[in-house]
């Protein structure tokens, strides 16, 4: 096959792939557009839990409910899809890679996911109702009615969940720069009290201003930084290519030997009684 017709090929290939991803996109979108309403319900928990006795949530927009449901089930549908379209990609470019570098790629992307849907739910079940509350807490201090459009309360959670799951990526960046040479894990262990500090102006930034917002972002975010520094050592070992592994062996048999342990007899000194040869 020549080069030309091995570059098509794989561009049909890659075609085959990106459409089987689609048509479960959108069946899953379809299915879940169904069910919006009760998906979005359940996202809202922390709000409702949030609410003032008696109230509930508005649309001050009459194509808000429509558009907001629109994009609830547009997400929840990739997000459900993600595992299907990571195998396609997978599959995609795995034939192209070597059995080293495929020890390396198939785990990065397992925990690409499990870190996004982990931060997703660290900051669903315990950043928005912290959030809320003291938005609410410090509302209720002027005396007026507090009313929350769902269609705000859903932009808000989305950048909420975005920057929760990427923040929970640390780990996953840590493996690939260690892993591409650009970092050490020696140069991860120098660096923590930079990181202690940068994880508290991220949770600033990041997080409601109150102090336990940010303690609830900070905190993860530097266990996290210490789990990435053990998984990339783990992963560059298990992960190393053979070439590699061939040179420190033959380094290791090229270095010298150490002092020898046995003593070697000393000449016999002829001056010396009895040291003469008989």
């Amino acid at each position: 096959m020549s080069q030309e017709e091995s570059f098509v090929s794989h561009l049909v290939e890659l075609r085959d792939r990106l459409i089987r991803s689609l048509v479960v996109v959108l069946v899953l979108f379809g299915v879940c557009f169904y069910f919006s309403g009760e998906i979005m319900k359940f996202l809202s928990q922390p709000l409702y839990h949030s609410l003032p006795p008696g109230s509930k949530p508005i649309f001050t927009d009459q194509a808000g409910a429509f558009f907001t449901l629109t994009k609830v089930s547009f997400l929840a549908a990739v997000l459900l899809s993600l595992p299907w379209i990571m195998y396609q990609a997978w599959a995609f470019v795995a034939p192209g890679l070597y059995e080293h570098e495929k020890k390396f790629a198939l785990p990065l992307i397992v925990s690409s996911i499990f870190f996004l849907v982990v931060g997703i739910a660290f900051a669903y079940l315990f950043v928005l109702p912290a959030a809320y509350k003291f938005f609410f807490a410090f509302a209720s201090r002027t005396g007026a009615d507090v009313m929350q459009d769902l269609q705000k309360y859903w932009d808000f959670t989305l950048a909420i969940f975005f920057g929760f799951g990427l923040t929970f990526e640390v780990p996953v960046a840590e493996m690939l720069l260690v892993k591409l040479g650009m970092l050490s894990t020696d140069q991860l262990r120098a660096a923590r009290r930079y990181v202690v500090v940068g994880a508290f102006i991220v949770a600033a930034v990041l997080t409601p201003p109150d102090v336990l917002s940010q303690f609830m972002l900070a905190i993860p975010l530097i266990v996290l930084y210490e789990l990435g520094i053990v998984l990339a050592g783990f992963i560059k070992a298990r992960s190393r290519a053979p070439d590699d592994a061939e040179a420190d062996a033959e380094a290791a048999a090229d270095a010298p030997a150490g002092p020898a342990t046995t003593a070697t007899a000393a000449p016999a000194d002829p001056t010396v009684p009895g040291g003469a040869e008989r």
